[in-house]
């Protein structure tokens, strides 16, 4: 089987529970801290391998090709004003070697859909699947990288996963399976958003994916399911009768950047480790603490 060389994006969301702030800006150019979530996103697949970038896109969504694509004013700038730094870091957001192709959702379908979009690109390959506003921290090796290693072992679909409060299954594709080794899990039933009282399990899938091309047949079978799209859950839960599919809860701190609360929660643990804002920001925030009188536990570093 082919290594994972290409990561489709889906991001043609119109990010509503951020408006106005997504109104004109699309949710995945939310900066946390001095990166937008898509960069997070596209620098997790390239640290897996991925070579080609497919972002499936829908209207309002030129901002993310202008962010990946190169600036030649504004580096000229700032070549001429002597701002070396800034000038490395604008030309450092993708290895040259690394291609983005981006393709139109003409209908908001679903996420399933979405996937379906990124077949004549795709092709006959495994291929990995990244939603930006799960960002997801990590103290060793991006999640996507230690999925790439589940695969190139096992040569099947891998689902990064994560235990989830039970009251919270509703919110999430839920899975159940047998175990195979801790942390990894051979499925054999998946479900959409079911209720506290029909839940499997409570292993849910969060926004990483690695997928054979064998799912785009299915897709193109699937029919709506809830919230009237095309659920990639559906399409996976059809792909167990034919293929093995493996559940693996990665490891790491996931936040959830498509709600408020995550997506401030991801700021201050991002800016706490920033390498140049860190200590400056832990300060500041201990200061609000004597002012609140609580306390603030430092954050250590990552090892």
């Amino acid at each position: 089987m082919k290594n994972i060389k290409k990561c489709v994006f889906p991001v043609a969301g119109m990010g509503t529970r951020f408006l106005p702030a997504t109104k004109a800006n699309p949710k995945e150019m939310l900066p946390v801290v001095d990166k937008p979530l898509i960069q997070y996103a596209a620098e997790e697949a390239v640290a897996a391998g991925v070579e080609t970038l497919i972002f499936v896109t829908g209207r309002n969504k030129r901002s993310i090709e202008d962010h990946f694509d190169t600036a030649y004013e504004m580096e000229r700038e700032l070549e001429a004003k002597g701002k070396k730094d800034m000038l490395a870091i604008l030309r450092g957001i993708l290895p040259k070697h690394v291609n983005c192709v981006f393709i139109r959702q003409s209908e908001a379908l679903g996420l399933g859909h979405a996937v379906l979009c990124a077949k004549p690109v795709v092709n006959d390959e495994p291929f990995s699947v990244i939603l930006a506003d799960d960002l997801i921290n990590f103290a060793k090796k991006p999640c996507l990288s230690q999925m790439v290693d589940v695969f190139n072992y096992q040569h099947c679909s891998v689902l990064g996963t994560q235990t989830v409060p039970k009251e919270s299954v509703s919110s999430y594709g839920i899975v159940d399976g047998t175990e195979v080794r801790p942390g990894l899990m051979e499925v054999s039933g998946i479900v959409e958003k079911p209720s506290i009282k029909n839940a499997p399990s409570t292993t849910a899938v969060v926004g990483r994916y690695i997928l054979t091309p064998h799912i785009f047949q299915k897709l193109e079978q699937t029919e709506r399911g809830a919230g009237g799209e095309i659920q990639l859950t559906d399409a996976i839960a059809a792909l167990l009768k034919d293929q093995r599919v493996l559940s693996y809860n990665f490891e790491g701190k996931r936040f959830d950047c498509g709600s408020k609360l995550g997506y401030l929660q991801a700021q201050v643990e991002f800016a706490l480790e920033h390498k140049e804002l860190g200590k400056d920001f832990m300060a500041y925030l201990n200061t609000l603490a004597g002012e609140n009188n609580k306390k603030i536990v430092s954050i250590k570093k990552k090892a």
